[in-house]
């Protein structure tokens, strides 16, 4: 997904710009407000000349120097511009949430935010953008793993896996997208929540505990570390020499 993120709070910026590009996302950056319309122009034209574009959505603080969230959202939907737009805010008035809206905002998201919740709001915007519609397997399966979402039960080559609420709810994010590396941020919010510390070593121990009872035992392991960004889930292939296990 291409994010264009328009903020003009360093702080904001740099941690919304670093989560989202571990997250494997392309981000332009503007922190001027007609230099954040100038990028979501040219981002429109470019998935206009693509013939299968990548999702883009477009992600606008209401306060910015020079042109306003909502003034740029108003020009961008008076141009055409059909990207999904995010609107960010610290003031989430009744009011400034409905006139954003109404300006063709298609979500808004209030100051202080949980980057798991803006996240979730991203990849639903990606979604409704390319008229897909969320799908959730009862069963996932990556090589002679399974896990069975309803009754949350996993088994290896067969043999049931004796896993714990929280070890589940790892292997089912990871075997929810084989393949894809998610970082170790990603992992604590979305497992653990934001009530732990960031820094803690928590996701490291529970990934050896999960390997230790998937991968023990087997020929082919299937969780691997991308050294120095986090960890991802699949049958790994002969030349996949960038990921290994540990």
């Amino acid at each position: 997904m291409n994010i264009v993120l328009v903020e003009d709070d360093p702080r904001i910026a740099d941690f919304l710009q670093r989560g989202l590009r571990a997250e494997g996302y392309h981000v332009q950056h503007a922190a001027h407000g007609n230099q954040g319309l100038s990028l979501a122009l040219s981002a429109s034209r470019q998935s206009q000349q693509t013939s299968a574009p990548t999702p883009t959505v477009v992600v606008l603080d209401v306060m910015l120097p020079g042109m306003s969230g909502m003034q740029i959202c108003q020009s961008l939907r008076a141009q055409g511009v059909k990207l999904p737009i995010l609107m960010l805010t610290a003031l989430g008035t009744l009011d400034e949430r409905v006139a954003g809206l109404r300006m063709g905002a298609d979500d808004y998201l209030c100051k202080p935010f949980e980057f798991e919740e803006l996240l979730a709001r991203l990849e639903a915007l990606a979604r409704r953008a390319q008229n897909l519609l969320p799908s959730r397997k009862p069963i996932l399966q990556v090589a002679d793993l399974q896990l069975d979402r309803e009754r949350m039960r996993a088994s290896r080559a067969g043999v049931p896996l004796n896993l714990t609420a929280r070890e589940l709810a790892l292997l089912e994010l990871l075997m929810a997208a084989p393949g894809r590396m998610f970082s170790r941020e990603r992992i604590l919010s979305s497992v653990w929540g934001h009530s732990e510390d960031p820094l803690t070593n928590v996701v490291d121990v529970y990934i050896r505990r999960l390997r230790s009872k998937i991968d023990e035992n087997h020929s082919v392991a299937l969780i691997q570390t991308v050294r120095g960004l986090g960890y991802r889930l699949e049958e790994p292939m002969s030349d996949q020499g960038h990921a290994i296990a540990e």
